[in-house]
């Protein structure tokens, strides 16, 4: 627990195993079994008030493969910040989804939106179905490259992204897409509890003994997503 929780960048499995002195495959159990806490845990707390939303992909380009949306080897996901009315973060909320489509996102706002939120987004169509869930929306169109990524209205997503695919990328060599959403999750769990390092680690105990166990076969699965 202490190596997952106070690992800012996260730790490989590999790494893991050698600091625990036993095999990679134990490692990975033991490191998906707290990741399955951690994405329970969160799974049903919404975002209230104001909150920026985006679309964003875990993976890159492959040789000669097709590049932008829809390229083979990338995950999407959605990444929304709740932030007070001054402009700071509070919580994140981390969702892989099968596709940018408007029934993928009303799924995730009715899961994981207040109806009191008041969305930003970047004007992708998909975004209005926050709707569904009560929320209002409003679309700030940014066009495309890193100047809409500089974009100050969406300045904590947009940092929140930055850092999730810089600590992933930098720490993990590869990672299944089936699995992804465990990633997410740890991610997520961290950055919500970021000011309270010290009781992260009893919280977490005490979340994995309330929670039903997670075989090995079952963790191998792949994880249902929006």
């Amino acid at each position: 627990m202490y190596h997952l929780t106070q690992s800012k960048q996260g730790i490989s499995t590999i790494e893991l195993g050698r600091r625990l002195g036993v095999r990679q495959t134990t490692a990975w159990m033991l490191k998906h079994k707290l990741q399955q806490v951690m994405m329970e845990r969160d799974a049903h707390k919404r975002l209230t008030g104001r909150v920026e939303i985006d679309d964003a992909y875990l993976g890159g380009e492959r040789s000669g493969g097709k590049r932008g949306r829809g390229a083979p080897g990338k995950t999407p996901f959605v990444a929304a910040v709740e932030t007070t009315a001054e402009g700071k973060p509070v919580r994140l909320k981390l969702w892989r989804v099968a596709g940018f489509t408007g029934q993928a996102i009303s799924r995730f706002a009715l899961s994981g939106l207040d109806p009191s939120c008041a969305v930003v987004s970047d004007g992708l169509a998909c975004f209005s179905r926050v709707t569904d869930a009560g929320c209002e929306h409003q679309a700030i169109r940014t066009g495309s490259g890193p100047v809409s990524a500089r974009n100050p209205i969406f300045k904590w997503v947009n940092t929140a992204l930055g850092n999730i695919k810089s600590a992933i990328t930098g720490t993990y060599r590869a990672i299944s897409s089936k699995h992804v959403p465990r990633y997410l999750a740890e991610f997520e769990y961290r950055f919500n509890r970021r000011y309270d390092l010290a009781s992260m680690i009893p919280r977490l105990g005490w979340a994995s003994v309330q929670t039903p166990p997670m075989p090995y076969r079952l963790l191998k699965l792949a994880e249902v997503h929006g």
